[in-house]
């Protein structure tokens, strides 16, 4: 079985949701049986459909091999349920909400465009996709429990090496490791007070009736995403909100209207429209302080400081993350290392650097620190941040001497793909799986074909 299949099986299932919704209907059938599970011939003709809209040269063989990769997820699955691997309900929740909203927020939040483009509401969608999607973190958790338990030991990185043709080793680019300190401004009172005030005055309207909640959350809601929802936030259970507004939303009854709150995001009111059980659908208004001036000026001149006292070793760098850098960025529990989300480790090549990042390092010295930066955040607010040159090296081709850590890495990701190639087979062997007739021309399939029984 091709390795690279296996290995991206566990996130086809959710391909189906790209097709539009005209596209037409068949009578549905179980085509496949693995174990307790089974695979209907909408899934492969989905995937299929999907697959021509990427590479319209393909032809209907290519279903051979889609149906091959969902026998080996099916495989996963049952596996995982004989195992009581389990996924919660709030997983499959906040994975449904992430995409949803991803594809709401490139239709410009509007609904009405969602229900005509996919012929369902939101709400209809992650429902006939709940499942699709609990299958799809099984099937992830299942194979992450799995190679997590995979080791290497320094010989097997030895022989690892030693395997590679000496004229075969990689050139590697020169490469870099960074910390930064993140500093964001701090709102000062003043703002605050004119925030809340002016959110107090929009609550008055929506009391007396002057206004509606949607009309005013349309004009003045500062959260991107349910402002242009009239503050429409959909379901969403326990744990979704930070915890102020948590506690507020769901001590809330029926069409009731907060009082002003506060949070790490600015100040909101919340109308509750509907409960559902454990989950609650409600609307709310955001109105975000200014951030003055002054306050950018603060937060520079504070990180300024803290780049003095680096400097002149009063404080290490590390000490400078943990008391100072916004604890909310991805490297303040990294010791301020920031992380190549693109490898999944801690150094960069020039060329992907950030533009203003590169031109700042280019004539660093390890241990070097940059002068204050302005940056923006995930929400593209402004933040401040310095940059250390924590290590360098010269474009150069691989070692064990300079580059252990990337070969152990290397060798370390092909013993596991190995030892999960090796145990899809086993378990291949040990599993009941049936293939209907329609597929026996499929020669990666033959062998789980019943010819002379209908499924």
């Amino acid at each position: 079985m091709n390795i690279k299949n296996i290995l991206v099986v566990c996130i086809i299932l959710m391909a189906a949701m790209a097709k539009s919704q005209d596209q037409s209907f068949m009578i549905d059938k179980v085509i496949a049986k693995v174990g307790s599970e089974f695979i209907l011939m909408s899934d492969v003709e989905e995937q299929y459909a999907y697959t021509l809209t990427q590479d319209p040269s393909i032809g209907e063989e290519v279903k051979c091999q889609i149906l091959d990769g969902l026998i080996s997820q099916k495989l996963i699955i049952y596996q995982a349920k004989l195992d009581s691997v389990t996924v919660m309900d709030e997983e499959v929740d906040a994975q449904l909400n992430l995409r949803f909203d991803n594809i709401l927020r490139q239709m410009n939040g509007d609904e009405e465009f969602f229900r005509d483009y996919y012929g369902a509401s939101i709400v209809e969608m992650k429902e006939r996709y709940r499942e699709d999607q609990k299958q799809q973190i099984l099937a992830e958790r299942m194979q992450m429990k799995l190679i997590n338990s995979v080791t290497i030991t320094p010989e097997e990185v030895q022989q690892f090496y030693d395997a590679i043709p000496k004229d075969s080793l990689p050139f590697l680019d020169s490469e870099v490791e960074l910390g930064e300190i993140v500093i964001k401004p701090q709102v000062n009172e003043t703002q605050k007070a004119i925030a809340k005030k002016k959110l107090e005055r929009i609550r008055e309207k929506i009391a007396s009736g002057e206004k509606s909640f949607e009309e005013l959350a349309l004009k003045y809601s500062m959260d991107p995403g349910s402002g242009a929802r009239g503050g429409d936030l959909g379901f969403a259970k326990r744990g979704s909100y930070v915890p102020e507004f948590e506690a507020t939303v769901f001590g809330l009854k029926k069409d009731e209207l907060s009082e002003v709150i506060e949070t790490e995001y600015g100040f909101h009111i919340i109308k509750m429209l509907e409960r559902r059980g454990n989950s609650v659908r409600a609307r709310h208004i955001l109105i975000k302080p200014e951030i003055t001036e002054a306050d950018n000026e603060a937060a520079r001149n504070l990180l300024d400081s803290v780049r003095n006292l680096i400097a002149v070793d009063s404080i290490t760098f590390e000490y400078a993350v943990k008391k100072y850098s916004n604890k909310k960025t991805e490297s303040y529990n990294n010791n301020g290392r920031i992380k190549n989300r693109a490898t999944g480790n801690n150094f960069f090549r020039t060329e992907e650097l950030e533009y203003d990042s590169y031109i700042e390092i280019i004539d660093m010295k390890p241990g070097d620190l940059s002068s204050v930066l302005e940056a923006k955040d995930i929400t593209g607010e402004k933040q401040y941040r310095i940059l250390q040159l924590q290590s360098i090296t010269d474009p150069h081709q691989a070692s064990l001497k300079t580059d252990y850590d990337k070969i152990s890495q290397y060798a370390k990701e092909g013993k596991k793909a190995e030892y999960f190639s090796t145990w899809i087979d086993e378990k291949m062997k040990e599993t009941f799986i049936e293939v209907n007739p329609l597929y026996g021309k499929c020669d990666n399939l033959k062998q789980y074909v019943k010819s002379n029984k209908k499924m």
